[in-house]
Formats: structure tokens, C-alpha cells, sequence
């Protein structure tokens, strides 16, 4: 039997283990260090964040600040703005990654898969034509080609570049 090893996994196993009501996506929503938690961009009830574990190059999620784990415990307008996040973070991969598609998703309850049943979040997966090969199908594992900080950097970067260019057109700028 061959080893394949992901030693970046220890900080996650070796980390401190969450107060159980509050959620990782609430402790990033509350921390000012952007940069160490990947976080992409923040909105007026939602941000975007880099998937420490990624399935794939890319693989962002867009979380509400409130914690609920239903789409119920979101107002009109909270779950208005998770979709204009998520559609600008769709356009910024687009342009920085160039993906030929993606997978966008949410895994409502533990029995759906969700990791974090308390706090909802759209999954964003870039994909590319031939981008699973040996690697998911028969080791469960996945190269992710790119350093996460270079891609939060290149996604943070145009994120900021969409919000000034909808800031200078009174607007958001639509993708």
C-alpha cells in the first residue's frame, strides 16, 4: 500500500476545537485577519471565503454572518445578497481562473453532507474539462495545483476590482 501524505491536514486535527455555538464560519466572520482565514471579500450580510480544504483549485464558499442552518432562517434581502456574492465570485473565478465549469451546491443537515450543519454556505467549485483523474477516484485525494494564499490574493484583487468598478457605475457591477 502506497502513503499519500497532506501534512497541511495537522493544523486542522491539531487545532483548537470550536465553542460547540459558534460555528468556524462565525469565528472568520468575527476575526479582522482577512488574510490568514482566505477571506475574499465581505458584504453588508455575507462573505466569501477560500475552502481551507479544498476539492478543488478555487473552491470557494459564500457564508451568511448570521448562523442558522436553513435557508428559512435567512430575511429576503440576506439571502438576495448570498446570491449576488455568490454570482460575483463566479464572475471573479471566471476571470482569474478560467474554469470550463462549476459546481455550486449547499449541503443542507449532516445526513446531505454537510460538515457544518449549523451554518449554511454555498460551496463554489471551479472545474475544468479533465480535471478528475486517478487521484479522487482511487485515492479519495485531490491536487490542488496553487498555493491558497496566491489564489485568495488573485481572487481578493478582483473581487475589489468589481466592487470599484460598480462603486464608479453607482451600482453593482453585474457580471
Amino acid at each position: 500500500m502506497e502513503h499519500l501524505h497532506a501534512p497541511w491536514r495537522i493544523e486542522y486535527i491539531l487545532a483548537p476545537k470550536p465553542r460547540a455555538d459558534q460555528s468556524v464560519f462565525t469565528r472568520i466572520a468575527q476575526s479582522s485577519d482577512d488574510v490568514a482565514h482566505h477571506v475574499l471579500a465581505r458584504e453588508r450580510t455575507c462573505y466569501a471565503v477560500l475552502n481551507t480544504y479544498p476539492y478543488n483549485g478555487g473552491h470557494l464558499m459564500v457564508v451568511p454572518y448570521k448562523q442558522t442552518a436553513s435557508l428559512d432562517g435567512l430575511t429576503e434581502q440576506e439571502l438576495l445578497d448570498l446570491l449576488l456574492l455568490t454570482r460575483r465570485c463566479l464572475d471573479a473565478l471566471k476571470r482569474t481562473m478560467h474554469p470550463d465549469g462549476f459546481n455550486l451546491g449547499m449541503n443542507l443537515g449532516r445526513v446531505a453532507g454537510a460538515g457544518v450543519e449549523d451554518h449554511l454556505h454555498i460551496h463554489i467549485v471551479p472545474r475544468w474539462n479533465g480535471d478528475t483523474n486517478f487521484m479522487p477516484v482511487l485515492a479519495n485525494t485531490s491536487v490542488v495545483p496553487e498555493a491558497l494564499q496566491d489564489v485568495a490574493a488573485r481572487l481578493r484583487q478582483a473581487l475589489a476590482d468589481d466592487r470599484a468598478k460598480g462603486d464608479e457605475t453607482g451600482g453593482l457591477a453585474a457580471g
